[in-house]
């Protein structure tokens, strides 16, 4: 639904509370109250059908028909049954927004007409456009606003964090947390059930109109997963995004959604999804705010290198044996820091090695002593610092030598102060300099990893790919279609093993020869010419489905025999596994027999990977441990597509099979690019068929050779809607421009970073100065990644591409769009390398850009641009643009209207962009 009138959420200047009185349970008593505390500077009123005249001082009416003017914000602490006959008078009145806070047990009971409470909240909605937020949530809290429209018990400081929640209760907890952490909020918003504002409307309002340092999320189920993965990808580019999430397991959800075939915990999938946007996940509440405090207060880190400096070894071994098992390195000191360590006779356990333990008669001095020389260790990322209370070295005293000393520490500093009297004191002076500090060792390195997994996602976001290995032609994805819209013909949900085969060649994937036949004669003349033992599988409908697995895969009825020495037990392999089929499965169609060599020999490993579906996320890429049965499930490891070399290694290394690759492979980078390039070409796979619905090579066999499907299996369904919008092939076209060059014009991608630096290389510092407003001589790391890492639901960029007579292309333009959440407007640039003004280019793009926009229904196109830039002011004359001239400021407001309102939300949108 977008960020339509979700300002009068945030900023309302007029408030009425529906169901509110003095009564001391009254739960829109306790909303009024907080009201009046947090100092509300706008109108407020109350309505209770009882007629009071005011409720702690407040004019009350007794209907809301009876509000002197329609407000703002509404906020329904009614009786549940009463809340849609209030969203609809509420909407009839012209009001904006409605929070509701009532619930029950029944809200999708619907032995009513009209439907349930839920249907009926959203079609009283719908008819006016209201926004509604809730049924059950907390409500929401902008200190900064002074709003506090919730029943939480206390207040709540003014700060940097915005946190956006699905739990009312959780969220009161999350008050009383942040309170005893002196952690404020800018923003606290829960959402309850809700029926109309969704968490991804919340955090596109956050990203356009919210200067938050971090947002925390707490989940419980995503409805749109385009739409989820898009607005945090955006959240995660621009500040700390960390999330938590219930329902881990199939007892604790609350969705009842299907499982996802060929994955044994749908969590992985939630796991792949926020590391692929960047955002930190956590196990719980109370490490939500430990990993904020360590991501607020620390520099990024250069690594995962832990070292640790002690007080005794006891409590070392213990944050060691934490590091350890969460994927942690414990750094590798470097000569000259031993030696340092030694000649100061600091160590008195393990002499010159981490950790550290500088033993109980330790003073604060030779803790610091220590730690600077550890600090400055080239190989040292970070330094936890573990104490305990001793009478030479009180945790207080301790602490404030760290503090008074902290400049002389070269590396981020994590304190860890065991005790609870004596530590209290020492983590009070911490938390005030803003050293992360910790009450055990073990939170302390928890903290340390959540940071490093900080780095690796953000890293991930933001680094640029090498080449794609493989792109599909238009030749290849319509071979594709029409093998799958003639098995549709036919009525069939799945494509034979033959068909599958013919799919995996057109995409490169190199498949075990076969042979396939229809009877023992053909099955017999087909073995003469196989050398070696053979192995026989019957397609048959039951079993071309992918993720399927038997109890015993070995069996006759499984349809499979291995070892056939003869043409003769191939020919009576035939005929057992006909019979069997027959006598099993009778409703299963027989389509072919498989006929292979024994692929065995080659020191192979048996991997698996494939496209299953997810039913929130979409389309899923999974790799880890070939074989049948269920327990290889646990190595299964997922990601979402589209992939590219980057994020196809990154699986793979999450998984079992890469480390028996690293370990036991002759050459283990080529396989591993092997595999890259694999899961790199099921990724377009699923991009460019819709209607693929799971695809598995299993066995897929990595050898001397290579890699090789031995066998597989794919099924279809309708078409898929991606969590991350591939990349749209079809926006391609071929031009000549005014002076005979052939250029490409395409959509931009991740790869084309080479491209972008060589292209800003070229241009003069007129041009920078005109498409950035000031001289950016260099485009950093970070730059790259924004420019050619879009979201292509929210961004779009055109490039103009020409292959020079040396076969390598150059970039000559390109022009881009940012389209706000609602799809009203979008702001546009343009910039064309500078020895190629006044061939037509320009216009080319321009004119591109514009009628791409105008199928997405945006209504308007703007831009601003630099009032000496004559050029581009002639080129938007001559489109169609209309200037406003900013004198003070010395640019030019362009704009153009692609479409026509179609509501007067539209039309009020385009006149009051804010709301």
């Amino acid at each position: 639904m977008g960020t339509r009138f979700l300002r009068h959420f945030f900023e309302p200047h007029s408030v009425a509370v529906i169901g509110a009185s003095e009564k001391p349970h009254s739960m829109g008593g306790m909303v009024l109250g907080n009201l009046l505390e947090a100092g509300f500077s706008g109108t407020l009123w109350a309505v209770n059908p009882r007629g009071y005249d005011t409720v702690y001082g407040v004019t009350c009416v007794k209907r809301i028909a009876d509000l002197p003017a329609v407000p703002d914000l509404a906020i329904l602490c009614n009786p549940v049954e009463g809340v849609p006959r209030s969203i609809e008078v509420l909407g009839k009145l012209g009001a904006r927004a409605a929070l509701v806070l009532s619930g029950g047990s029944y809200l999708d009971d619907r032995t009513q007409d009209g439907g349930s409470l839920r249907e009926r909240m959203l079609k009283a909605a719908l008819r006016s456009g209201i926004r509604v937020l809730g049924p059950e949530c907390l409500g929401i809290v902008v200190p900064g606003s002074k709003l506090n429209a919730t029943y939480a018990s206390q207040p709540i400081k003014a700060g940097r964090v915005a946190y956006l929640g699905q739990s009312g209760m959780l969220g009161n907890a999350m008050i009383d947390w942040a309170a005893g952490r002196d952690i404020g909020f800018s923003h606290l918003v829960t959402l309850g059930d809700s029926v109309d504002v969704m968490l991804s409307d919340l955090m596109d309002y956050i990203n356009q109109y919210s200067p938050t340092r971090a947002l925390l999320l707490h989940l419980e189920r995503v409805h749109d997963a385009q739409h989820f993965m898009t607005a945090l990808r955006d959240a995660s580019r621009h500040r700390l995004v960390l999330a938590i999430k219930s329902g881990r397991s199939v007892q604790s959800t609350l969705t009842h959604e299907p499982q996802t075939p060929g994955i044994d915990n749908r969590d992985v999938v939630f796991d792949a999804a926020l590391a692929r946007a960047g955002v930190v996940r956590v196990d719980d509440s109370d490490e939500l705010f430990d990993a904020l405090e360590t991501l607020t207060r620390m520099r990024p880190l250069r690594g995962d290198r832990l070292a640790i400096v002690a007080n005794g070894l006891g409590p070392a071994l213990l944050a060691i044996d934490k590091l350890v098992i969460a994927g942690g390195k414990l750094a590798e000191l470097t000569d000259v820091t031993r030696d340092a360590l030694v000649q100061g006779e600091f160590d008195v356990s393990l002499p010159g090695r981490n950790p550290v333990d500088l033993g109980g008669n330790a003073s604060p001095e030779r803790f610091v002593d220590a730690l600077e020389i550890v600090a400055a260790d080239a190989n040292v990322d970070a330094v936890l610092v573990v104490h305990a209370p001793t009478r030479l070295a009180p945790s207080k005293i301790t602490a404030e030598a760290l503090i008074a000393n902290r400049k002389r520490f070269k590396r981020n500093l994590l304190t860890s102060w065991m005790g609870l009297e004596e530590a209290l004191k020492a983590r009070h002076e911490c938390n005030l300099a803003g050293i992360p500090t910790y009450i055990s060792p073990e939170k302390a390195v928890k903290a340390f990893m959540h940071m490093v997994d900080y780095q690796r996602v953000q890293t991930l976001l933001q680094e640029t790919p090498p080449s794609l290995p493989f792109t599909t032609q238009p030749d290849i994805r319509a071979r594709c279609h029409r093998l799958i819209a003639s098995a549709k013909r036919r009525e069939r949900d799945r494509l034979t093993h033959q068909e599958t085969a013919e799919v995996l060649a057109a995409y490169g994937i190199p498949a075990a020869p076969s042979q396939y036949v229809f009877s023992p004669e053909e099955a017999l003349q087909a073995a003469r010419d196989i050398e070696g033992p053979m192995a026989l599988k019957i397609v048959h409908a039951n079993n071309c489905l992918p993720f399927r697995y038997r109890r015993h895969p070995h069996k006759l009825s499984a349809g499979l025999l291995q070892d056939l020495e003869t043409p003769e037990q191939v020919a009576d392999g035939v005929r057992r596994l006909g019979d069997k089929v027959c006598e099993k499965f009778p409703e299963s169609p027989i389509f072919s027999y498989c006929l292979q060599r024994m692929q065995r020999g080659k020191a192979s490993m048996q991997l698996c990977a494939g496209i299953t579906r997810d039913p929130v996320f979409g389309p899923i890429i999974v790799f880890g441990i070939g074989g049948y049965k269920i327990n290889v499930l646990a190595d299964r490891q997922v990601a979402l597509p589209p992939l590219n070399m980057t994020l196809a290694n990154e699986l793979i290394s999450r998984t079992h099979a890469y480390r028996l690759i690293r370990e036991h492979a002759a050459d283990p980078e080529q396989d591993v690019e092997r595999l890259c390039e694999l899961l790199v070409k099921l990724s377009q796979m699923a991009s460019d068929l819709p209607e693929l619905q799971g695809l598995e090579l299993n066995p897929l066999l990595l050898n001397r050779d290579g890699v090789v499907a031995v066998d597989f299996a794919m099924d279809l369904g309708q078409p898929a809607r991606h969590a991350i919008m591939p990349y749209p092939e079809e926006l391609r076209e071929w031009r000549a421009l005014g002076n005979g060059m052939d250029v490409e014009v395409r959509p931009i991608r991740g790869e084309d970073a080479p491209l972008i630096t060589l292209f800003h290389e070229r241009l003069s510092e007129e041009s920078i100065r005109f498409r950035y407003f000031h001289h950016k001589a260099d485009l950093t790391q970070r730059d790259l990644a924004v420019l050619a890492q879009i979201n292509y639901d929210r961004q779009m960029a055109f490039i103009a591409e020409h292959a020079r007579p040396d076969g390598d292309k150059e970039m000559l333009g390109v022009v881009r769009v940012w389209n706000d959440p609602d799809n009203i407007r979008t702001e546009f640039s343009v910039i064309i390398r500078d020895d190629l003004h006044g061939h037509g280019l320009g216009s080319l793009l321009m004119e591109k850009m514009i009628r791409y926009c105008k199928g997405l229904g945006i209504l308007e196109m703007v831009g601003t641009v630099m009032l000496d830039n004559q050029p581009m002011r002639a080129l938007l004359k001559h489109l169609g643009f209309s200037f406003r001239y900013i004198m003070e400021e010395q640019v030019v407001e362009a704009s153009l209207r692609l479409n026509e309102p179609s509501s007067d939300w539209q039309r009020h949108r385009l006149d009051s962009p804010t709301d």
